[in-house]
């Protein structure tokens, strides 16, 4: 037994010697990731002052204070098929980085084999000769059991570089998962502010429809009386009819519109729970965008494309390594024996390890093909990251400059809505004095609606340029999903 040890111990110490060789030998070829310079401008354009803060870094609760708006977000957050499908990839890019990383180390395994025939080496038909006085052939049979363990020496890094290309994709689809998530938060906002302008668009077509309705009573009484005209009568009941038209069309966005956020929610359609709620009563957060520089950090999508960049740059290390040969040592340590009873008694001890070395003569281009079309991924993928910054600046500058100016088309249209409604008093002032016809009034009522109307749609307008510059500052997806 003592003697089988010592052998086992120089077997060893060569072998661990040449091991610890390599690896001080060891280094990884092709290029090291850097980080590409970017052309990022000093402020966004839209931007009235620099700020260091940003509002994409409050959590989405505080920028969406509609209660029923933080339910219907935690809801999708918790149901959405799309969101939930971001972390199944996740995790399926977690496990091939993990099963990518294990060829790094040395893999180990048993074996056992028992057998037993005639004519027969390793279970293939082999002829023997007969036994002396004898013209039968004999049988034979053989007991392996033994341990076993390889490894690829990765001398020039081949294994690193693609563990390193597989870390890169775990962490792209991290951020494709982020970039899924402040998504989601920014639609369900959305279709629900478009939900409650249709609410008061509704509301306001019913209004038409009721004051027009008043008036045509009115003109038909005045008919029978022969104070008021035919044109008067028709007027009032085409502008009735008009409005009247609108209400089942804005019933079935509104319907529409339900069943899109049911989707995101998760669920089947279903009405949306919205009784406390109301577009007027919508807050404007305060918007102060922070640094372009910054936003290289906190969007998702720029995280995600930098990743893929970073894998591409060092599926280029592989396929220099594959120019290169490649070292695999393998061991063995078991039982071996003809008989069972000299395999359990120790006798029969079977040792040995090799060390392996291939590599290319002649692949006909193969391996410079794969090395250029590595080179080629890692410039598109380049191109990749520097378009999604680019676009990611015009993001932030169009809602920038589109919170400003509907803001500007709020105040003025606010100020249009105001000037019509009192118009429309004075002119029921006058109607009722007998200073003017009731047909002025008619007339009133039909400037005053419209710009009703667009004043929703501009405040709507408002609300949605902060759901998106939110989203475009790469805000919401690092805050917890409760409060």
């Amino acid at each position: 037994m003592e003697d089988g040890r010592a052998r086992s111990s120089s077997i060893l110490h060569p072998l661990s010697a040449i091991i610890a060789a390599l690896l001080l030998a060891g280094c990884a070829v092709g290029p090291n990731y850097h980080r590409p310079p970017v052309n990022s401008p000093p402020i966004f354009r839209g931007q009235t002052e620099i700020s260091t803060n940003t509002f994409a870094d409050l959590p989405w609760w505080q920028i969406f204070g509609d209660t029923n708006l933080q339910d219907l977000i935690r809801t999708a957050l918790t149901n959405d098929y799309d969101l939930r499908i971001a972390f199944t990839r996740e995790e399926q890019a977690r496990q091939l980085f993990i099963e990518t990383r294990s060829e790094l180390f040395p893999q180990a395994g048993y074996e056992g084999v028992a057998a037993r025939g005639k004519n027969v080496i390793n279970t293939t038909p082999f002829p023997a000769a007969p036994t002396s006085g004898s013209a039968r052939s004999p049988e034979n049979g053989y007991f392996v059991g033994y341990l076993e363990a390889a490894w690829e020496v990765d001398l020039w890094g081949r294994v690193r570089r693609l563990t390193e290309a597989q870390r890169a994709q775990f962490f792209a689809a991290q951020e494709a998962r982020r970039d899924i998530t402040i998504s989601l938060i920014a639609q369900v906002a959305q279709d629900y502010f478009q939900l409650l302008a249709l609410d008061r668009q509704l509301q306001i077509a019913r209004d038409t429809t009721n004051s027009f309705g008043q008036s045509l009573k009115l003109f038909n009484e005045q008919l029978k009386g022969g104070v008021a005209s035919r044109l008067e009568t028709s007027a009032a009941e085409a502008l009735m009819d008009s409005a009247a038209a609108t209400i089942p069309d804005l019933e079935r966005q509104i319907a529409l519109q339900e069943d899109q956020l049911s989707v995101l929610l998760g669920q089947n359609p279903e009405i949306i729970y919205r009784t406390s709620s109301s577009l007027e009563n919508q807050p404007l957060p305060a918007i102060p965008a922070g640094l372009p520089s910054e936003l290289l950090e906190r969007r998702p999508d720029i995280r995600e494309a930098e990743q893929e960049l970073r894998s591409a740059n060092a599926q280029v290390g592989v396929a220099i390594a594959n120019y290169f040969p490649q070292i695999s040592l393998t061991a063995l340590f078991g039982q071996a024996s003809s008989e069972l009873t000299d395999l359990t008694a120790g006798t029969g001890r079977a040792w040995g390890w090799a060390a392996d070395l291939a590599g290319p003569l002649f692949r006909a281009g193969q391996i410079k093909a794969q090395y250029r079309g590595a080179e080629a991924a890692r410039e598109q993928f380049l191109l990749q990251y520097d378009a999604t910054i680019l676009y990611a600046f015009q993001e932030v500058s169009d809602a920038l400059i589109s919170f400003q100016k509907y803001g500007v088309a709020f105040g003025e249209q606010a100020r249009a809505v105001s000037a019509y409604q009192v118009a429309l008093k004075v002119a029921t002032q006058r109607y009722i004095l007998g200073n003017a016809s009731y047909y002025e009034v008619l007339q009133q009522q039909q400037e005053l609606f419209p710009a009703e109307d667009t004043l929703v749609q501009t405040r709507l307008n408002q609300l949605v340029t902060v759901v998106q510059l939110y989203r475009a500052l790469g805000g919401g997806w690092n805050q917890p999903m409760g409060l």
